[in-house]
């Protein structure tokens, strides 16, 4: 049987009593990288920071290792996350931009533990709960780290915890986020997002998502988990609760590649071939984009390999889909590029999406429609219809897209 695994793992141990030892593996069928961090509890600073990759699908990929370095000698705190994925994401790699906030916020989280523990030396019966409550206030006798108040450490630390888990991105800081954006005419879709837990590679919740969506402009997001079906009562309620227009679909493995599927119920997992996917896409009456088509294709240039958008034009797979992304805010410009010119080869219909796997991404690519679409079954008639084009939103009303 056909198997599919997608994993992201931070653990933390406590090197010594005054330092953090993080690694943090993100891992699936496509890429493979770790990232390994030693952080110091008294100031929080990153004392040192390494990566490796194990697989990856471009030339792009492995030239985030250098910039793992401009992240040295940084102080973590709430705009970490903003000034990684400023370094890393935007020079580098986005991967490793995840990974390394995933395990800024693992540092973070354990922290307080070791704290609590060293805490407890001179007050046995302290609960967490009471501990944090303390620390809130700034009436703990804890350590901590640089900044805050409190006695000195003791000098017999307990036995190093450890912390094997999975942590989400936290909320940006509304300090350092730019004005709402205008929206542009015509009604605009992010047609592919990811949120956590549903999809375990996400570093960020489903509200996370949509309160980005609705600060930039953005007329409505999909949701578009790996294989998984959100039910109409879930995302009924979070409508409800941000008033905002949210929609459902699902990116859904197969033999061929990812499709993003809209108008299907059905509950699929593992990995599908396509050829069973399309029939039950043509049963619900349901719409089929390749997405990502060509991700990790382009590694060598088209001449070395003899391709061309008429060649590959030819596979068999664009026989069964009824569309194409052509903007994805996971692979390289180039690779965007070729796949709009094999969709325009094919006159495949073209659609845009971020591919958001942090609510930072949300809106980067989208796709505008002619017609406003608040339902499901309206999203569907849309697509049929051929009425829109795939636009790169965010640099549109915010500025501030950075490159894949």
């Amino acid at each position: 049987m056909l198997t599919f695994a997608r994993n992201k793992v931070v653990s933390v141990a406590l090197k010594d009593p005054d330092t953090l030892s993080i690694h943090g593996v993100l891992d699936d069928d496509i890429y493979g990288l770790q990232v390994d961090l030693l952080i110091g509890l008294k100031d929080f600073e990153v004392l040192a920071v390494s990566g490796k990759w194990n697989r990856w699908t471009t030339p792009e990929c492995p030239r985030a290792i250098p910039f793992l370095q401009e992240i040295k000698g940084d102080h973590i705190d709430e705009t970490i996350g903003d000034r990684i994925n400023k370094v890393l994401g935007r020079k580098g790699c986005r991967h490793f931009a995840n990974i390394l906030i995933e395990c800024c916020n693992a540092a973070t989280e354990t922290a307080k533990v070791v704290l609590w523990e060293k805490a407890k030396v001179a007050r046995p019966d302290l609960s967490l709960k009471t501990f944090l409550e303390e620390e809130a206030r700034g009436e703990s006798d804890s350590s901590r780290p640089a900044g805050s108040t409190g006695k000195e450490e003791s000098d017999s630390p307990p036995p190093p915890p450890r912390v094997e888990t999975v942590h989400r991105e936290s909320d940006h800081s509304a300090a350092s986020r730019p004005e709402r954006g205008e929206r542009p005419e015509g009604f605009v879709i992010d047609l592919h997002t990811h949120s956590f837990p549903a999809s375990s590679c996400s570093s960020t919740s489903v509200d996370e998502l949509i309160e980005e969506a609705k600060r930039i402009g953005l007329n409505a997001i999909c949701l578009t988990d790996h294989n998984h079906v959100w039910t109409p009562g879930q995302v009924e309620a979070l409508r409800q609760k941000h008033g905002f227009p949210l929609l459902r679909g699902n990116e859904i493995t197969t033999n061929q590649g990812d499709m993003l599927v809209f108008g299907l119920e059905k509950d699929i997992k593992g990995i599908i071939t396509l050829e069973d996917l399309r029939k039950e896409v043509l049963a619900a009456g349901a719409f089929m984009i390749a997405a990502h088509p060509f991700r990790g294709f382009l590694t060598f240039s088209t001449v070395q390999l003899g391709l061309t958008p008429e060649t590959a034009a030819q596979r068999p797979l664009f026989r069964l889909v009824d569309g194409m992304e052509v903007l994805n805010g996971k692979v390289t410009e180039k690779e965007n590029a070729f796949s709009s010119s094999v969709a325009e080869t094919l006159r495949l219909p073209a659609t845009g999406g971020s591919d958001a796997h942090q609510a930072c991404e949300v809106g980067k690519y989208a796709t505008r429609f002619f017609a406003e679409v608040h339902t499901e079954a309206e999203l569907v008639r849309a697509l049929k219809s051929g009425e829109y084009v795939p636009v790169a939103f965010r640099s549109e009303t915010v500025g501030n897209t950075a490159k894949p």
